[in-house]
């Protein structure tokens, strides 16, 4: 058994418009999601030539603690809702799996992030692309640990990269408690620990929602970091250049998006709203972009909040990004429909 707060996932959540039950080409993500219980013993590896697997962290302790607005910890089942009348734009070799959720209720922060820790190393075990579905961004520390484990199995000090769409570092002081606010400083004293090589790239940053101490200890742990105000200015354009820079350098890349990086009118629903955000096509052409390196292991979003959310427009876009992620690598391996 893994951890006693991983449930397998309700399999009432994923329902939706059905325009046929033969024709694969009228199918949606509804009608394709197979459910995995990642207790059992008798799973055998993924032996097909692509498939993703959804896992829920239904926490919000982390954003509690960092004394932001609750409400992520329903995020989970809210995207998959969206998530289930998508269209199946890709090769019916393509599978969608989906391996329930990581709860909070009764449990510490530690204990959430630990047993995502041992959820994503199973799913990556199992051959299959993990996509979690925050839950606060503490999310990042359990699913960075997660993608540790399962590397340290096959390569003494792996190389990650960590790109982080995020309006805040995330590396606050976690000496009085871990927090939301604290994840990438986290890893990067593990990193020390494990005599590994921090590799941290923040996209989105605003000036307003970070102190100054903390621009000066991104700068001291060799963070590459680009300003929001940067990238409005240029349309983004001189983008591919940095990211080519940051991921040469790495085997391995772990997206994830806090929902805050996006301006409130198209993220009403996160923790701390941004007036100032990015625009979700840039995003998405930066996305595309890392995935196109063929070397992104895992991806999450974090900070949906269904309580400030606004005709589930935050959840949408989280949609939105996740179709992206799973058409491009689609695309990559040949098994998209044109």
């Amino acid at each position: 058994m893994l951890t006693d707060n991983y449930v397998v996932a309700d399999q009432e959540v994923w329902h939706g418009r059905t325009d046929s039950e033969e024709n694969f080409d009228a199918f949606r993500w509804h009608q394709w999601v197979q459910f995995i219980d990642l207790n059992d013993e008798t799973l055998a590896p993924f032996t097909g030539e692509l498939g993703f697997c959804f896992i829920g962290f239904c926490s919000d302790l982390g954003i509690r603690a960092n004394k932001g607005r609750g409400g992520a910890a329903n995020a989970p089942a809210s995207i998959r809702k969206e998530l289930s009348n998508l269209p199946c734009w890709f090769d019916s070799k393509v599978r969608l799996f989906d391996a329930g959720d990581v709860k909070s209720e009764n449990h510490t922060l530690e204990e959430c992030q630990h047993a995502l820790d041992l959820v994503v190393d199973r799913v990556l075990a199992l051959n299959l692309f993990p996509i979690v579905l925050g839950g606060g961004h503490e999310v990042a520390f359990g699913h960075y640990k997660g993608i540790l484990r399962h590397l340290k199995q096959s390569e003494d000090k792996p190389n990650i990269g960590i790109i982080n769409f995020d309006a805040h570092f995330d590396m606050r002081p976690y000496d009085k408690g871990a927090s939301s606010g604290t994840m990438f400083r986290q890893i990067a004293d593990l990193c020390t620990e494990q005599s590994l090589d921090y590799s941290y790239m923040c996209v989105g940053v605003q000036k307003y929602s970070n102190t100054v101490e903390l621009f000066k200890i991104a700068e001291e742990k060799g963070v590459t970091y680009v300003l929001e105000k940067d990238i409005s200015s240029d349309k983004g354009w001189g983008m591919t250049e940095k990211f080519d820079k940051f991921v040469a350098h790495r085997d391995h890349i772990y997206i994830t998006i806090c929902a805050d990086v996006f301006s409130s009118a198209y993220a009403p629903g996160v923790s701390a709203t941004q007036p100032l955000g990015l625009t979700p096509n840039a995003v998405l052409r930066f996305i595309k972009y890392i995935l196109k390196s063929k070397k992104v292991i895992s991806f999450d979003i974090a900070e949906v909040s269904p309580r400030f959310d606004q005709d589930n427009t935050t959840a949408t876009l989280a949609k939105v990004l996740i179709f992206s992620v799973v058409n491009t690598l689609c695309e990559i391996h040949n098994l998209s429909i044109e």
